[in-house]
C-alpha cells in the first residue's frame, strides 16, 4: 500500500549533461532522490555518482508507473536524451525546484573578476548601441 502523502514517479538520474543515465520508479519520490543525492543507497547510482535529477513524471498509481519505467528502460539512449532535453535542455538538477532549495549562484556571479556570460543580459539591463 502506498502512503497518502507519497509521490509516485518515474525518473531519470544523471551525473552530468549527456552522462550516465539511470531510470527508476518509486512511491517515495522526494525521499528516494534525496537518498541518491546523499549517496545513501548502494548500487549503480552511487557507483557512478548519479546525483542529478534530470527528468521525472508523476503517476497516480504504481502499476502504471512500473509499466512506464519498463518501457523507458527498453528505449535507446538517444530517445531518452531527447525526452530529457525536450523539457530540460541544460540537464539542470530539478530537485531544488521540487523542494524549494536555493541553488547557489553561478560562479561568474560570485567571482567579480570573471566576466559575465555574453550570451545573455540580466533582465531589465539596458544596452547601448556600442555595447557588444
Amino acid at each position: 500500500m502506498v502512503a497518502t502523502d507519497a509521490i509516485i514517479a518515474v525518473y531519470m538520474m544523471s551525473n552530468r549533461k549527456h552522462g550516465t543515465l539511470y531510470v527508476g520508479v518509486t512511491s517515495q519520490f522526494l525521499r528516494r532522490v534525496s537518498q541518491y543525492r546523499e549517496g545513501q543507497i548502494e548500487g549503480f547510482t552511487k557507483t557512478y555518482g548519479l546525483t542529478r535529477l534530470v527528468w521525472y513524471e508523476q503517476h497516480d498509481g504504481m502499476p502504471a508507473a512500473i509499466q512506464h519505467e519498463k518501457r523507458l528502460k527498453k528505449y535507446k539512449r538517444d530517445w531518452k536524451i531527447n525526452l530529457i532535453e525536450r523539457d530540460n535542455p541544460n540537464w539542470d538538477d530539478l530537485f531544488p525546484e521540487l523542494t524549494g532549495e536555493r541553488r547557489p549562484p553561478p560562479d561568474w556571479l560570485t567571482d567579480l573578476s570573471a566576466p559575465a556570460p555574453s550570451s545573455s543580459s540580466p533582465a531589465g539591463a539596458k544596452r547601448n548601441a556600442g555595447d557588444p
